[in-house]
């Protein structure tokens, strides 16, 4: 499988399209983002599971310890167990990645403006 037109992403790029996208400042939501990132860290580490529905789930998993061996030497090596992240992807997300279809930025309330409502002629009760 090809990874066409494959580009690294940076957080600094994520920043600077959030801030675009919502008329905040690059320092606000660079400072949200790692807030966010530092509380999904924080929660992997405390072995807890984070579900982001139609997203995915990261978890925690446990690795035993194994005998491997280096392929140059062909010696016999212990591997330790470990602990390690795992992320499952939701089906939806599954499934725009297969299509290849990228969500159109959405409005948010920061930089929409307010719906009006026309006058009610009704008393209130």
């Amino acid at each position: 499988m090809s990874e066409l037109n494959s580009q690294t992403i940076t957080k600094r790029d994520l920043v600077q399209r959030i801030s675009d996208s919502t008329g905040q400042t690059k320092v606000l939501v660079r400072d949200i983002v790692q807030k966010f990132l530092d509380e999904v860290s924080n929660e992997l580490i405390r072995g807890n599971r984070l579900e982001f529905r139609k997203f995915g789930v990261f978890e925690v998993r446990s690795r035993p310890g194994r005998t491997a061996q280096n392929p140059k030497t062909l010696e016999k090596v212990q591997v330790p167990a470990k602990r390690v992240v795992k992320f499952k992807v939701g089906n939806v997300l599954k499934k725009k990645v297969e299509l290849g279809v990228v969500d159109a930025p959405k409005e948010t309330p920061l930089t929409s403006t307010p719906p009006t409502t026309p006058p009610t002629n009704h008393p209130r009760f």
